[in-house]
């Protein structure tokens, strides 16, 4: 994979160098069964490297993007569908459904469960609390790499009643008709869904063991989205969350470029802010921000931020303030998802932001009937007779943290194909800031400040 140099400028304006190659701008029957789930200790705080779930594979930007934007299509689809549902039910004073979280994420961490413990891959989500992992007996599992876990062969492994806290926080459960076991069905943006009973289990991350961690032991289990791994960890802001388990309210993630194939990385606790040599200066951003996290009643898992405005080449766009408000009814707003591929903004603001960069972007607009499909809604022709290209400036405007991008985190270009695109999509219903946008800045969530830091960092030194 060819080396990609982008340099900034204090100009409107971003100059973007184009390599030669492709280029990134880019349920168990119970062992045991506890009262009550023992309080989890605090760790101190451990680092865990994370793989997209197309690590490894020979993929161009484009495609990796593509694959990204499909597997985040019928989630954003559900998403807006439900804030339509949270609209209508506010005018009727129905009853609001329950929350749904986002589903499918875009990135893999490794840990090992029981005792003695077994390893598997479990994709990461922000958009949702439930850790859980299929279990034997099976009723309807998925294929998975590892083997499925067996409850009968840990001696940690303990079952929960439904008198426990966190049977209590979850959005659907119900007691076993032969028992008390608390039995929990989690369901997700792109209608996959867990069902199984909760338990508490040892959880080996890294070197970190942690006993007493609540989770699903999932026997029935529907989805396409996650046959990348063997369950899913949430660090999303409930009480059934990995952080909010563990009493350590800082976590953060760094994520290294889409396609430099490299391992990004996940801190918790005690390390969520050590940086240590990553951070980097640059003429656009050289320190770190930070911005106010917002709750959403209606959706508790989501991480929610006030963005303000948009900017492009030092224009800023004429976005009403109201666009990205999140409203009484749960509707609106815009949230930070590390499981979402591109950023994507509420309809109106999409299409200014686009109608602008055409404006600015001396490059002619590819024709929609082009043989080439992106996926992106736009895209311009690569001149063949140059080495770079200048691009806008973009800075998104948050509360208290004007955060300016590097033009790898909103362009992708392949100069195979003589394309460069704007890496930033419409929707209608939610906006939400997506994981290309995040490569190379340090996402440090404070729990108990309630605020998300931008720290510019270089993930694949950290």
């Amino acid at each position: 994979m060819a080396s990609t140099i982008f340099s900034s400028s204090s100009s409107s304006a971003v100059l973007l160098a184009l390599a030669v190659a492709i280029i990134a701008l880019c349920v168990a029957p119970a062992v045991c069964t506890s009262r009550q789930p023992p309080d989890v200790k605090t760790v101190g705080g451990f680092r865990i490297k994370l793989k997209s779930v197309d690590f490894g594979k020979n993929l161009s930007t484009f495609e990796r993007v593509a694959r990204g934007m499909k597997r985040g299509q019928l989630r954003l689809q559900r998403l807006n569908a439900l804030m339509a549902s949270l609209a209508e039910d506010s005018d009727s004073s129905a009853d609001v459904e329950a929350p749904v979280h986002a589903g499918t994420g875009e990135f893999l961490m490794d840990l090992s469960i029981g005792s003695p413990s077994v390893s598997y891959s479990a994709i990461l989500d922000t958009g949702s609390d439930l850790i859980w992992t299929q279990c034997k007996p099976c009723k309807d599992c998925f294929t998975q790499s590892t083997p499925i876990f067996d409850p009968f062969k840990s001696s940690s492994f303990s079952k929960l009643p439904c008198s426990s806290s966190l049977c209590e926080a979850l959005p659907q459960s119900a007691c076993s008709s032969s028992s008390n076991d608390c039995e929990y069905l989690y369901t997700y943006g792109d209608y996959s869904s867990t069902q199984g009973i909760m338990a508490t289990e040892t959880f080996k991350f890294g070197k970190v063991s942690v006993p007493n961690i609540g989770f699903g032991c999932g026997s029935d289990n529907e989805g396409d989205g996650f046959t990348q791994g063997a369950g899913l960890v949430g660090l999303g802001r409930g009480p059934l969350s990995l952080v909010s388990q563990l009493k350590e309210p800082k976590f953060s993630y760094c994520l290294t470029s889409i396609d430099d194939g490299k391992a990004s990385t996940l801190l918790m606790g005690s390390l969520a802010s050590n940086s240590g040599s990553s951070s980097k200066s640059s003429s656009s951003s050289s320190s770190s921000s930070t911005t106010p996290l917002i709750k959403n009643p209606s959706q508790p898992s989501f991480y929610y931020l006030s963005l303000e405005g948009i900017s492009v080449g030092g224009t800023r766009l004429p976005i009403d303030k109201s666009t990205f408000t999140l409203k009484n009814d749960g509707t609106g707003g815009i949230i930070i998802d590390s499981g979402t591929t591109i950023t994507y903004l509420e309809d109106s603001a999409y299409e200014a932001l686009r109608k602008e960069f055409i404006s600015q972007t001396k490059l002619t607009v590819v024709n929609e009937s082009s043989s080439v499909s992106t996926g992106l809604d736009l895209c311009f022709n690569l001149p063949s007779s140059t080495d770079s290209i200048e691009v806008p400036k973009l800075v998104f405007h948050f509360e208290g943290a004007d955060l300016d991008l590097p033009s790898e985190n909103y362009m992708i270009a392949d100069t195979t194909v003589g394309m460069v695109c704007l890496a930033m999509g419409s929707s209608s219903g939610m906006s939400i800031f997506g994981n290309i946008q995040q490569q190379n800045i340090l996402m440090l969530h404070d729990l108990e400040k309630e605020t998300l830091t931008f720290i510019p960092a270089q993930c694949d030194s950290l």
